[in-house]
């Protein structure tokens, strides 16, 4: 594969630096998070072994079956022990039916010793393999797809959103946005889900400027995308969001129904959701190693930075952000292209140089990880309701995509942070998008800034800003940078937010069937890992 052309004069040696800072920086959140478990991290071994449905109140199963085992034995031993105890010793028949009686407390839990120990730990294990046996067989069926009905030839991926709140008319939006040249699909979240601790169950017709993601909503939208897949030719990819409380559980269900990409930021829910940040670290390690099973690419969330701080007072904050999610991604297992890490098109456009300050920054973003296919946000923060203002920012932004050769484009709309935008909102920036790409596309070719000119300078000044911050917080800690509002001017105390009282020191007779098998081996081998920039979509068409 062609690798991205060294365009920045930026110093390796400082480079370097900045990835081991990162190291040092997140280390300790890993040892963390491999001495605690969550509510969640325990419920997704459930669904993982079958769990599913929910109660006439619609409380999901598994959360019934865990809130039980966590009265009768603690929550610091996991809930595999007890709950496959129960079922070997002939408590119930299967998970469902246990889940039940421990609804209406009929069954007691225990926490198994010796030869019963060994039997529950033989039992959860078994069951927890066959669900990630389905994970591992929708993989394979993505490679199967991409395969048959190949891949979009051009870069970057278009990235669309449908926000209806009902999964019935999403479907039909989300159809026809492929039709009009979208290769990504995300499904925005139903407003304050991520905050629920429990996932709803079923079809959901009823979200809040979004829809609910539900299993069921996975499985229906992804069912509707292939049909337009084979439609069109190409196969269309399908994203949600592993944020949030639930984290664990909704990564396991886009493994389960073969979501393509997840919302999956390492600080996201801790910043602008106010989720404590231990159960936030804890959740998305578990989750990045379902995504690196299931091949699935996630989506870091270092824009939404921007829309609290200042985009050129707060540039370094985002690229060491970047270079945490990469490190907490790669040691949960996945690979560089997986890595859609997040920048954004957030500088006052009022600013003078702002259009060369932003292309400082993607470039930046860009060299700094040539084999990610980044993930490039339009304009929100300064979007003021002048369409016609709205219309050619977002012109510039894709421009800058262009430019840089990002590697995933989510599409801008002129109307951003004013309406939910009409249908025919987003086919006026389809043609924005196509009008760019078709006229500059190739543009990253040609394009090479002055070594000493103003776009180089500013980007290894921002980058010189990021290893200052990162000696800053391996001095001080990453838990106490959050706590004094180092990203996105919110501070976030590791004592306090919420989902606190979720959290639990393991034990050392804590056992999890899940992370065990994730952590034995690597996951399959996938033909996912496509060319992320035009240029070597070319390279690899001619070495045909």
């Amino acid at each position: 594969m062609t690798r991205t052309v060294k365009k920045l004069d930026l110093d390796p040696v400082t480079v370097r630096k900045a990835r081991s800072l990162a190291r040092k920086a997140g280390r300790p959140i890993v040892d963390l998070a491999r001495q605690h478990t969550t509510v969640s991290v325990e419920r997704a071994v459930l669904r993982l072994a079958g769990l599913a449905g929910a109660d006439t109140e619609g409380i999901p199963w598994v959360n019934r079956l865990a809130d039980t085992v966590r009265a009768d034995v603690g929550l610091e031993h996991g809930l595999a022990l007890p709950v496959w105890d129960a079922l070997v010793r002939g408590e119930a028949e299967d998970l469902s039916v246990l889940a039940q009686k421990a609804a209406t407390g009929s069954v007691t839990f225990r926490l198994p010793e010796g030869r019963d120990a060994v039997r529950a730990r033989s039992a959860a294990r078994k069951a927890t393999a066959a669900g990630l046996k389905r994970v591992d067989a929708r993989r394979r069926e993505r490679d199967r797809l991409i395969k048959r009905h190949g891949d979009p030839e051009q870069r970057p991926w278009i990235y669309l959103i449908v926000a209806t709140g009902d999964i019935y008319e999403d479907i039909p939006q989300a159809q026809a946005a492929a039709r009009e040249g979208a290769d990504i699909i995300a499904v925005i979240r139903s407003t304050g889900q991520s905050l629920l601790d429990y996932v709803p169950e079923g079809a959901t017709r009823e979200g809040f400027a979004g829809t609910y993601a539900t299993q069921e909503n996975f499985r229906l939208m992804r069912a509707a995308l292939d049909e337009t897949s084979r439609e069109l030719g190409r196969y269309v990819r399908l994203t949600n969001y592993a944020s949030g409380l639930c984290m664990p559980e909704i990564a396991t269900l886009a493994g389960l129904e073969r979501l393509d990409m997840m919302l999956n930021d390492s600080m996201y829910g801790i910043l602008f959701r106010d989720i404590n940040p231990i159960r936030t670290f804890v959740d998305q390690r578990f989750s990045r190693q379902v995504h690196a099973r299931a091949g699935i690419i996630i989506n870091t969330g270092e824009d939404n930075y921007l829309t609290t701080a200042d985009a050129v007072e707060a540039a370094h904050t985002v690229t060491v952000s970047q270079l945490l999610n990469e490190y907490f991604a790669k040691e949960a297992g996945l690979e560089d292209w997986q890595l859609g890490l997040g920048h954004a098109f957030e500088i006052n456009p009022d600013l003078p140089d702002s259009f060369r300050l932003e292309l400082a920054h993607a470039m930046l973003a860009r060299q700094l990880f040539p084999e990610a296919p980044l993930k490039w946000m339009p304009p929100t923060r300064h979007m003021t309701g002048d369409v016609f203002r709205g219309y050619l920012l977002d012109g510039f932004f894709n421009l800058v995509g262009a430019m840089t050769g990002q590697g995933i484009l989510l599409v801008g709309m002129m109307t951003e942070a004013v309406v939910t935008p009409w249908i025919s909102d987003r086919d006026l920036a389809l043609q924005n998008v196509r009008y760019v790409m078709g006229a500059a596309g190739n543009l990253h070719e040609d394009f090479r800034p002055e070594p000493d000119g103003f776009i180089a300078s500013r980007a290894r000044q921002v980058l010189s800003e990021s290893v200052e911050l990162l000696e800053e917080i391996v001095d001080d800690g990453l838990l106490n940078a959050i706590g004094d509002g180092t990203f996105g001017l919110m501070k976030r105390p590791q004592d306090a937010g919420r989902g606190l009282d979720g959290v639990a020191k393991r034990s050392p007779e804590y056992y999890n069937p899940a992370i065990e098998l994730l952590e034995e081996a690597p996951p399959p081998p996938s033909s996912s890992s496509l060319p992320r920039t035009p240029a070597d979509v070319r390279a690899k068409g001619r070495r045909k």
